[in-house]
């Protein structure tokens, strides 16, 4: 958390000296600045939830489940490419930490399929590329907003990537994320010369789980006898600060 603060505010700084640096010596072309292909950085914070979609015990549905959210971080490279007045294309590369859990109370319909109240804690770390197509509605230098959306694609980092299971009569359970993902951007961009913030919702596309298992031998009966089945999305809030130059 301290080497995010400290990497934010560096970037902060090192962008507020170019600028002054840049007003020194020559005056704001803004026709030029309009064809220019710009690099930036960013950092932040992103809020994971995992929304559920299916979780079984065999036919049995595990019901009244609750998703819970939880702080996460994301640092970006990124390319602004002009396509035209006010379009851009932007390409990132970007390192996620992601992280969400969900809960599940043994009472009622889940009395006979869970031991006690049982909790799902997720974090998964990874290499995103999203592709972003943006729109400038506002642009007079040194003030600037748009509108951008895009895919995302997200390579799963196994070795830094966890599933954490409590609260259920199955033992040593073991959760495969997928290495890939899918989901779809939007969002919206806000600059003052070239210190800018970005706030963007992801929404995802697939079932983030790829299976399920765990050890049938620890396991009392009659709660070994079938599969555990997981079926659940990523969705993310984010907000990041940063510099294009």
């Amino acid at each position: 958390m301290k080497r995010l603060c400290l990497t934010i505010l560096a970037m902060l700084l090192l962008a507020c000296s170019v600028n002054l640096y840049a007003q020194d010596i020559m005056l704001y072309d803004s026709k030029q600045e309009k064809q220019k292909i710009s690099i930036g950085i960013k950092a932040g914070f992103n809020s994971t939830m995992m929304f559920t979609d299916k979780l079984y015990y065999g036919e049995q549905e595990i019901t009244d489940i609750q998703n819970n959210y939880k702080v996460g971080y994301i640092s970006t490279l990124f390319v602004r490419i002009p396509v035209k007045k006010k379009h851009f294309l932007q390409p990132e590369v970007s390192y996620a930490i992601s992280q969400g859990s969900i809960s599940m109370s043994n009472l009622r319909e889940n009395a006979t399929i869970l031991e006690d109240n049982a909790l799902i804690k997720t974090k998964i770390s990874s290499l995103e590329i999203p592709l972003l197509y943006g729109y400038k509605f506002i642009d007079s230098y040194p003030y600037g907003m748009s509108f951008f959306l895009g895919p995302k694609i997200a390579w799963t980092i196994k070795k830094q990537t966890s599933s954490e299971y409590s609260g259920f009569y199955q033992k040593g359970i073991k959760e495969y994320i997928r290495p890939l993902n899918y989901s779809a951007i939007i969002g919206l961009g806000v600059n003052i010369s070239n210190i800018f913030f970005d706030f963007r919702y992801e929404i995802g596309c697939n079932n983030i789980t790829k299976s399920v298992t765990y050890d049938k031998e620890l396991t009392i009966e009659p709660y070994n006898e079938k599969e555990l089945t997981l079926k659940r999305r990523k969705n993310i809030l984010s907000f990041s600060v940063g510099a294009i130059f």
